[in-house]
């Protein structure tokens, strides 16, 4: 396929990833970050050891709220660890649900607790499958040039 064709899959895809809230501007910045100069591959270093992290942190609170006692402040700390790391790669969507699941943490929600995992793993899937189709798009348009 030809890099322009490629390119405006790309577009179309980054445009829809905004337009549908699952990124906001601090992944704009990082892209910029990258446009200006900066490393290339930069942008796709980041969106992998993002999801590599939160790969491991879902796994993580699983595992705990699988346990016959719920440490909720263990909970706490992790759903805030993924917080912050999608603050930063500007994963909007699974930002605000880690915003709700803390409330629930803290409320000692196990059940809510257990819901809210639910809803951070949807919303952290359906963004590494648009991340890791972008990276495909990204390489493919790399190899034309």
């Amino acid at each position: 396929m030809a890099a322009a064709a490629l390119r405006e899959q790309l577009n179309a895809l980054l445009s829809n990833m905004f337009a549908s809230g699952l990124v906001d501007e601090q992944f704009q910045q990082l892209q910029m970050l990258q446009d200006d100069g900066g490393t290339p591959g930069f942008v796709a270093e980041v969106v992998t050891l993002f999801c590599d992290d939160a790969d491991r942190i879902i796994s993580e609170l699983a595992a705990l709220l699988e346990q016959p006692v719920v440490d909720f402040d263990k909970v706490d700390a992790y759903v805030h660890q993924l917080k912050g790391s999608s603050a930063s790669v500007g994963a909007q969507k699974v930002k605000f649900t880690c915003m709700q699941f803390r409330q629930l943490c803290q409320d000692k929600n196990r059940d809510g607790c257990i819901m809210a995992l639910a809803v951070v793993r949807n919303e952290f899937y359906d963004l590494r499958n648009k991340f890791q189709t972008m990276l495909q798009l990204e390489q493919q348009i790399q190899a034309q040039q």
